[in-house]
């Protein structure tokens, strides 16, 4: 694989992981009354909590009333056939998330569904940005490791091997990597499956279900995090 990339200009890096922590805690973020003064419009400077807590909210509200028109007209679209249960129920607790984090907590649990042990997302982190702050749905990984994994252009891999890499331990015998393409101003990142059975992967439905699940993820962590369509 090839090495990561090399070290940006330090308020860049700093720059860059503020607004990662931000992505993946956003919750949080809504909550903290100083922050909200700090990134809101500058017509809420003298508007209490609450009133920022209503812009906030109100337009989180109208991102996931896109994303489930967005992700149930992606549902219909015409494939080798039905889609099977299991990547229907992933795509539906995708639409009923009503946070980043509920979206994140869908790709863990969506894990069984496609033969898996277990299922993370992965972002490449800004240099300096603690691996401390991953949780059990979300691995930080080095910047370069997306297009090392994939390709500088590849949309998706099947592997046997690299989970320490991906998970941070070993282990899984058949890995399925799929990049997201989550917007120009975002990091690279994955839609990771690993299973300790070998080629549990393999096959062109396998493959179509997971890249379609890929698709639909990529949009909704897009609506949530306030990004352009890409």
């Amino acid at each position: 694989m090839s090495e990561s990339a090399p070290s940006r200009e330090p308020l860049i890096s700093a720059a860059d992981a503020v607004k990662a922590y931000i992505r993946l805690h956003r919750d949080w973020a809504l909550s903290d009354g100083e922050l909200l003064s700090l990134l809101l419009p500058e017509r809420f400077q003298d508007s209490d909590i609450s009133d920022l807590q209503r812009y906030a909210m109100e337009k989180l509200r109208g991102e996931n009333q896109a994303l489930r028109a967005e992700l149930l007209a992606l549902q219909a679209q015409p494939r080798r056939g039905a889609l099977s249960e299991g990547v229907k129920k992933a795509v539906l607790d995708l639409i009923d998330a009503r946070s980043f984090a509920e979206a994140i907590a869908a790709v863990t649990s969506a894990a069984p569904a496609f033969g898996a042990d277990r299922a993370v997302f992965c972002i490449e982190a800004a240099d300096g940005f603690a691996a401390a702050t991953s949780s059990d749905g979300v691995r930080l990984i080095a910047p370069g490791t997306v297009a090392a994994v994939v390709g500088p252009e590849g949309m998706g891999a099947i592997l046997s091997g690299g989970g320490e890499l991906l998970f941070g331990r070993t282990g899984y015998r058949s890995i399925a990597a799929f990049r997201l393409r989550i917007g120009a101003s975002a990091p690279p990142a994955l839609f990771v499956l690993g299973s300790r059975v070998d080629g549990r992967f393999d096959g062109q439905d396998s493959e179509t279900d997971l890249g379609f699940f890929a698709r639909a993820l990529e949009r909704a962590i897009r609506a949530w995090l306030d990004l352009p369509k890409a």
